[in-house]
């Protein structure tokens, strides 16, 4: 990796210290990226400097708003080329991590990641959020639910919070502007069983980019008719 100082840096500024192992992680991690975004589209980022700051930076900057010390499980949904799941987990390797995308070649792809990057208690799963959340192995059995995924946040409580255990948090991951979007999902946040704790907006280090990561409290169980089936809850969201 020719640009690990900067990785070092940015990571610093988050109060975040890089072992050796973990820089070598991700520059594994970029390299496999690149590789595989020749044969299908993982990523339209892929600039060395960019793909440090707005992918590996921007998911790892969790820690500064939310520790997880205290998470023993965590599931990633709409995981996409991984993020922001496995930098999370180079960072805090000893948290059992759950990789969920719905399409099966990005699968593949963090399967030969976890591989190549020696990870243990990693599970990469092939399917949708609706059908996994209704499942009793994955539905509230998680500390902690994130998601990068590109979706209104009331969808993406649906496809979430049903994963989380009571008293675990979903944690989206946001650009700016959002008081709207929040206000239009405090409807669906409580019909699932969620209540909107914070939003902390982030400075992501050596960029312009604010990120707002909201922070929702899982106070009681999700009841059984939700995740509404495959599709639906994109199609009529909860307002």
């Amino acid at each position: 990796m020719e640009n690990k100082e900067l990785l070092i840096k940015s990571a610093k500024a988050l109060d975040i210290h890089l072992t050796d192992h973990q820089v070598k992680q991700f520059a594994i991690y970029y390299k496999l990226l690149i590789e595989w975004n020749k044969k299908f589209n993982l990523t339209a980022i892929t600039d060395e400097k960019e793909v440090i700051t707005k992918h590996f930076i921007d998911s790892i900057a969790l820690l500064k708003v939310s520790s997880l010390t205290k998470v023993s499980r965590m599931i990633d949904i709409g995981t996409g080329a991984g993020f922001p799941g496995i930098p999370l987990k180079i960072v805090a390797p000893d948290v059992e991590l759950t990789l969920l995308d719905s399409l099966k070649k990005r699968v593949a792809f963090l399967e030969e990641v976890i591989m190549s990057l020696g990870m243990e208690d990693v599970k990469c799963l092939h399917g949708r959020a609706e059908d996994f959340g209704r499942l009793k192995d994955y539905r509230e059995t998680y500390d902690l639910c994130v998601s990068r995924a590109v979706a209104h946040l009331s969808v993406l409580s649906e496809y979430c919070i049903p994963f989380v255990r009571i008293n675990g948090c979903f944690i989206s991951y946001k650009s700016n502007h959002i008081d709207e979007e929040i206000l239009e999902s405090q409807t669906a946040i409580k019909h699932l069983g969620g209540v909107l704790d914070k939003t902390i907006p982030l400075k992501i280090p050596d960029s312009n980019i604010v990120r707002n990561y909201i922070l929702i409290k899982k106070v009681k169980r999700t009841v059984d008719q939700y995740p509404r089936k495959a599709g639906l809850p994109a199609k009529k969201p909860l307002r």
